[in-house]
């Protein structure tokens, strides 16, 4: 790669790219005590919160093939985290999140929040204050 064919100093996309990668590292660590990564987190959230989304509804939500939701719903269940109310050939899914897939959950979201107050919170860098701020102005809903 040449310098005329390097990303720009201040791309904002390799800003963002370079803060999402930070992100997921803090994250996948401060999941790891509770056999979760970031993926698995996502998925489970999923089913938690789009009750009935089918199996190609997850994929779509998860950027992942259908396949590998299959996969990964089958070992969620095998962790008890899941489960499928149906579960028969050529039936509908009715996925369901367990009440210890519910407990993961609430204690992925103190994680989650912990990790949150580190790099964007009042004593993280100042720069990072203002992106935490920045996001939260712009995702935030008057209606809420």
């Amino acid at each position: 790669m040449t310098i005329d064919n390097a990303p720009p100093a201040w791309s904002t996309s390799i800003i963002v790219l370079t803060l999402a990668r930070q992100v997921e590292t803090e994250l996948n660590a401060a999941l790891a005590p509770l056999d979760l990564t970031v993926s698995r987190l996502g998925l489970l959230g999923h089913i938690a919160g789009v009750p009935g989304a089918s199996f190609s509804d997850l994929a779509r939500m998860s950027g992942i093939t259908v396949q590998t939701v299959h996969s990964a719903v089958k070992t969620l269940a095998k962790a008890g985290l899941v489960r499928d109310r149906t579960a028969r050939a050529g039936a509908a899914s009715a996925i369901e999140v367990t009440p210890e897939g519910a407990r993961l959950l609430e204690a992925a979201g103190k994680a989650i929040a912990q990790v949150d107050d580190r790099l964007f919170g009042p004593q993280a860098d100042p720069i990072r204050q203002r992106v935490g701020r920045a996001l939260r102005t712009a995702f935030h809903d008057e209606d809420a």
